[in-house]
């Protein structure tokens, strides 16, 4: 029997995809489970439909990355932390800093885009990547100046 899975099972398929199995296991596990359904003309007009309108927003959102790359791309943040004399820093920058510093300038990131090696505990000019997408990434620098 052919079926279309619904989700990712494990030793059989990702989800919309087309899989050859048995009827008992179709009918006992995978239709009963929610985790498939039977392969008819509308149901694979369906698929492709969603797999269409799935492929058209990751375009959209890869081309929406590259244009803010444009715009970020070698752009200097300055960040003010409290710190002593000597140029060290009493707390640290880390990637939440560095995300409201961004957002409050007008590129709205989570901090989950920033990457960088170690939290920031002095003061000077950093290089951060920011990832905009899972294929773009862009560098940034930080500067941190002691308040």
């Amino acid at each position: 029997m052919q079926v279309i899975l619904l989700s990712d099972v494990k030793g059989l398929g990702k989800a919309n995809d087309v899989v050859n199995v048995s009827d008992g296991y179709a009918r006992n596990f995978l239709l009963k489970k929610k985790l498939a359904k039977e392969t008819t003309a509308s149901n694979l007009n369906e698929v492709k439909l969603k797999s269409g309108a799935k492929a058209e927003h990751e375009r959209r959102a890869l081309e929406e990355a590259k244009d803010i790359k444009s715009k970020l791309e070698g752009k200097c943040f300055k960040i003010a932390g409290k710190g002593g004399k000597d140029g060290k820093l009493y707390g640290a920058i880390t990637t939440a800093d560095i995300a409201k510093a961004l957002t409050d300038n007008g590129f709205a990131t989570e901090k989950k885009q920033v990457v960088i090696s170690s939290p920031i505990k002095s003061v000077g000019t950093f290089g951060v990547r920011i990832k905009l997408h899972p294929q773009v990434s862009c560098e940034v620098d930080i500067e941190v100046v002691a308040e």
